[in-house]
């Protein structure tokens, strides 16, 4: 995604976001032990740990919750497929095992560039 800022110092900036063509994972984060009042904002069961992913083309975020709930016994809580977010829920090693095998089949199967996965 790509930021195009208009104005010319004397109007109010406008910001103007377009999708830029490509595959990109631009977030892999995996909260291990968040706090209870996550869970409740989030409408999700207490569990061990929460997975984070938003993917560009925004389908893949479905592609990547079949992978998550294929590779390991995870709950999705969270799958918007018009932003490419994804939220994956279960115990931590679940969780990690599940992040792991979405970012290799994203990048080995789909060509997908790497990513790192970030741990909170």
């Amino acid at each position: 995604m790509k930021n195009l800022f208009l104005g010319n110092g004397n109007d109010k900036a406008r910001i103007i976001q377009e999708m830029v063509p490509g595959k990109q994972i631009s977030l892999a984060h995996i909260i291990a032990s968040p706090s209870p009042d996550l869970y409740e904002r989030l409408g999700i069961d207490p569990c061990g740990a929460i997975g984070i992913f938003t993917v560009t083309p925004k389908e893949a975020a479905i592609i990547s919750a079949d992978i998550a709930t294929k590779a390991a016994s995870v709950e999705i809580g969270f799958l918007d497929r018009f932003t490419g977010s994804l939220v994956i829920y279960g115990d931590v090693s679940s969780v990690e095992a599940a992040s792991v095998a979405i970012l290799d089949v994203l990048e080995k199967m789909l060509g997908f560039p790497p990513a790192e996965i970030t741990r909170a």
